[in-house]
């Protein structure tokens, strides 16, 4: 992968509010059940960055348990779908960013990026400063923490579908799939997406600046504390910043 993920935003633009009605987007409250609780967040005290926000779901949830959210997201129309559906007095605030080049620095009690949203969409690279950038956003001295979601390789190899073609050199996945937006319209659209292993997700995490507190087998819906398996879709790693 060149484009640094910008080829998802063809994605966005075609499938906008359908996109919620994707399977893996129905998990939300579980999602944020989870995260409230293995971040420590408090409401009327905490603020969060989430990175790759899309149209907002885990930005509107955390805010509706009263905590103080900012999204960012390289979509202008996943960005504006999520400031329409905000819930009215939510403390949630969205703008358009490319998650390479996040300017906060210590502003945030934790940042997160789930869904790949922000992470595991534009390339090795990328990956790397995506989580600099997460990591420089959350207050130090072990404050600040950072929880982020990758497809689990170990789980795409093992479950290889017709559709998918898995590069092991790159560990970049290419899916061929069709798309439905909310007209009923569809569209063939080729997705990629960088697959990980949990000894590379701790070293990112560690050259980034961050102690890894855990890393857990998960899927949509279904966030716990696992430990990494061969068949859980995704991991999700939580991390603090020292």
């Amino acid at each position: 992968m060149t484009d640094g993920g910008v080829w998802f935003n063809d994605i966005a633009d075609f499938l906008g509010p359908a996109y919620l009605r994707y399977s893996f987007t129905k998990g939300t409250e579980q999602e944020v059940d989870f995260l409230i609780d293995v971040l420590g967040l408090e409401p009327g005290r905490s603020r969060v960055l989430d990175v790759g926000c899309g149209p907002g779901r885990h930005a509107h949830e955390l805010a509706r348990r009263g905590i103080t959210v900012h999204g960012i997201d390289l979509s202008s129309t996943f960005v504006e779908l999520a400031r329409r559906q905000a819930p009215e007095g939510a403390t949630a605030t969205f703008e358009v960013m490319d998650a390479r080049h996040l300017p906060y620095q210590e502003e945030f009690d934790a940042a997160i990026s789930l869904c790949q949203g922000g992470f595991g969409l534009v390339g090795e690279e990328g990956d790397s400063e995506v989580l600099r950038g997460m990591a420089r956003a959350v207050h130090a001295d072990g404050r600040g923490k950072v929880a982020f979601t990758a497809f689990n390789a170990y789980f795409l190899v093992r479950h290889l579908e017709d559709q998918d073609s898995f590069d092991p050199e790159t560990a970049v996945n290419t899916e061929q799939t069709t798309l439905r937006n909310e007209e009923g319209h569809t569209e063939p659209a080729t997705l990629h997406t960088t697959c990980f292993t949990p000894r590379e997700l701790r070293l990112l995490a560690r050259q980034a600046g961050l102690t890894t507190t855990g890393i857990y087998s998960t899927a949509p819906g279904a966030y716990a504390r696992n430990p990494p398996n061969l068949d859980s879709p995704e991991l999700l790693v939580t991390a603090v910043r020292l």
